[in-house]
């Protein structure tokens, strides 16, 4: 089967760890309002769920119960079907021993990690790569985080090396988060492919006003999509975007005019294999 025909995973993360109502009124910040935008967006097509949590004071955080609570009103409100993935962003926050505690606590189905936070300047500890056995092992559906396309050499020599047991490594471009405008530029995404191995499943998200634009480059291209309020809250003409789900559907309909059908449960999980059959 072609890339371009095969069945699309679209991913929301509806809030992130920086943005507060101040930038969008209806930016969800509680468990019980990332639960319902969460209901919204698996009704809109979305097959995963990026989650952040806070503390009471609003401030991103790891906490392993903050986290257990979000994905029990996620189950309650969006069913069990959405693949619910806990980020690891360190936020300036966190160290590695401390992202890895928050994994280890909330024992969640899918987690993401930025490469060049656990592995800070190359350097692979013997906690990190240990829990990577054990979670990996564990059958955790990883996702790795990738700012710039020479991050994917170094993710390709974990693999090679068997640090991380993994035979085709889910990666996500990321793309415009250090432009000096938070303004993605299309053109990244050829620079990440151009480095990306073939048979790898990739996914990519792009900051500002292009976030459109890009999924609709990405669903052409086969590979799949991050969207939402953590990355972008403007439609392609600067407008505001009136909520996550609205733009899960934006993207839902450019999959269905390019031939895409959404992946199913199973095939999203598929995704993200620890062993490729």
């Amino acid at each position: 089967m072609s890339t371009a025909t095969t069945p699309l995973l679209i991913g929301v993360a509806p809030n992130g760890a920086r943005r507060t109502k101040s930038d969008h009124e209806g930016l969800p910040i509680t468990a019980a309002e990332v639960a319902t935008t969460a209901a919204r967006c698996r009704l809109a097509g979305a097959g995963l769920l990026h989650l952040h949590v806070r503390d009471e004071q609003g401030a991103h955080s790891l906490s392993a119960p903050l986290y257990r609570e979000a994905i029990r009103q996620v189950r309650r409100m969006a069913g069990a079907e959405l693949l619910v993935q806990i980020t690891t962003e360190s936020c300036g926050l966190f160290d590695p021993l401390q992202q890895i505690a928050a994994v280890r606590g909330a024992s969640p189905e899918a987690a993401s990690f930025a490469l060049r936070e656990l592995f800070s300047n190359g350097v692979v500890s013997q906690a990190v790569a240990e829990f990577f056995a054990w979670e990996l092992g564990r059958g955790l559906s990883a996702q790795y985080i990738l700012y710039e396309p020479v991050e994917i050499a170094f993710l390709q020599s974990l693999v090679e090396s068997g640090l991380l047991p993994v035979d085709q490594p889910h990666g996500l471009f990321v793309l415009g988060r250090y432009a000096q405008d938070q303004q993605a530029d299309p053109a990244e995404l050829d620079e990440f492919l151009a480095a990306w191995p073939e048979q790898w499943p990739w996914s990519a998200c792009a900051f500002g006003r292009a976030e459109l634009p890009v999924a609709e480059r990405v669903i052409a291209l086969g590979g799949h999509v991050r969207v939402g309020f953590e990355n972008s809250l403007e439609q392609p003409d600067g407008s505001l975007l009136e909520s996550p789900e609205a733009r899960v559907a934006q993207v839902a309909q450019l999959a269905a005019a390019a031939g895409r059908p959404l992946a199913s449960p199973e095939q999203v999980r598929a995704l993200f294999r620890t062993r490729q059959a």
